[in-house]
């Protein structure tokens, strides 16, 4: 072999290794696993909802990685804490995508903090899959690198409207709720669905922690204060049902708080969030009792797995997940398998992948679609349980209930 015939080997050597790398991407390269980086809030207020989809997450991998992994290759979940700040969560997927060299994005609890990490994933053009921040405007935006699990905010009030419809034919409800993207898009879906089955929005009250606040208990005594005021004009205008968006501790304090006032409606409703976390009712306690809440997802719903998946993580945890542990779950083996069929690993053939999804996870189908100025949304039912002898019971629509509604509360 000449020496020119060995330059020109070596040149096409290097060209080869450099098409490979563009074709794969970066996380593919040299690497023992195939790294995703998952966004959640592991620290601050939102913790426990963190903490239940980092569970769910890890226990799906397992079964993932015992059942060959993906490509050949173990996959790694690389998990930040957002600490339910949208520039913690900024930083975390700039983090992910430019240190770790993740191929594609997943998490996102709240929705302030999913808007954030999907601006970022939209402009470096990695794929995000998001499983629970639900704002409507998150897949309002166009964005083609954007994906959504879960309902947004304002399909949660479908089942609570349509048991009002049916069963309630209120006279009159109250509304409160987080001065947030979700808490505001979901309490005004509610107040909407109201005004067409023409019952009375009789009080509409929002709140926010307040800022500069140092400790918890400053805030905590703050929001107590808050809620007095709003449950109070809410005793006095006396609707048949009361409507609350809010967080765990929100939910908590704002049940306790109401429960206290010696006044009851015909019925208290949660718009999902934290009044259907079980530490709500460890938490609230008898306060909880007959509460009604919005939910996205039940174990006895006929999903494959989802009763094997709630066993599994009862067993493992010693504690029952909720809605929010099944959306990680079910995200999980959704990313699985988008890398399993994407040509290669560049975050286009990724993304590709993502929009030709077509599967059944213990969460319901997923299929990304467009509809009502959203993109790469999935379109799911919404369920109403209600707290009922310490569980979290399933009780509408009747088709898919499994407990007996109590109406009026007693």
């Amino acid at each position: 072999m000449t020496q020119a015939q060995s330059t020109l080997r070596l040149l096409s050597a290097l060209v080869l290794v450099g098409v490979v790398a563009l074709s794969t991407g970066p996380a593919a390269i040299a690497q023992d696993t195939l790294k995703v980086g998952i966004v959640l809030p592991l620290t601050g207020s939102q913790a426990s909802f963190g903490e239940m989809q980092q569970q769910s997450f890890a226990l799906a991998l397992e079964e993932i990685n015992e059942a060959g992994g993906v490509r050949g290759k173990p996959l790694e979940f690389v998990i930040e804490d957002d600490r339910g700040s949208p520039e913690a969560g900024a930083a975390a997927a700039t983090k992910l995508i430019d240190e770790d060299g993740v191929v594609m994005l997943g998490g996102g609890y709240s929705s302030a903090v999913t808007l954030r990490v999907a601006e970022v994933a939209q402009d470096r053009q990695t794929p995000f899959l998001i499983n629970t921040g639900a704002a409507d405007s998150i897949t309002e935006r166009g964005w083609d690198h954007v994906f959504r699990l879960n309902p947004p905010s304002s399909e949660y009030v479908t089942s609570a409207v349509s048991f009002l419809a049916e069963v309630v034919k209120p006279r009159s409800v109250a509304i409160i709720h987080e001065e947030s993207a979700f808490g505001e898009s979901q309490a005004e879906a509610f107040a909407a669905a109201c005004r067409e089955l023409g019952i009375p929005v009789v009080v509409h009250e929002s709140y926010a922690a307040p800022s500069g606040r140092a400790s918890r208990t400053a805030t905590a005594d703050f929001k107590l204060w808050h809620f007095t005021e709003a449950l109070s004009k809410v005793r006095r205008a006396k609707p048949d049902v009361v409507y609350m968006v809010a967080y765990l501790l929100d939910a908590n304090l704002l049940m306790t708080q109401a429960r206290s006032l010696g006044w009851s409606p015909k019925a208290y409703v949660g718009g999902g969030a934290g009044f259907t976390l079980p530490k709500f009712y460890e938490l609230t306690r008898e306060a909880a009792d007959n509460v009604f809440t919005v939910t996205l997802w039940d174990r006895s719903l006929p999903y494959p797995r989802a009763d094997v998946y709630f066993a599994e993580y009862e067993a493992r945890y010693d504690r029952q997940p909720d809605y929010h542990g099944a959306e990680a779950y079910a995200a999980a083996y959704v990313i699985a398998d988008v890398l399993t069929r994407a040509e290669t690993l560049a975050a286009e053939d990724v993304r590709a992948a993502l929009a030709e999804t077509r599967m059944t996870t213990v969460f319901g189908p997923v299929e990304f679609v467009s509809y009502d100025g959203k993109t790469n949304q999935n379109r799911l039912d919404t369920y109403l349980g209600q707290w009922i002898d310490g569980r979290l019971k399933l009780v509408w629509p009747k088709e898919v209930a499994r407990a007996e509604y109590v109406y009026p509360i007693p």
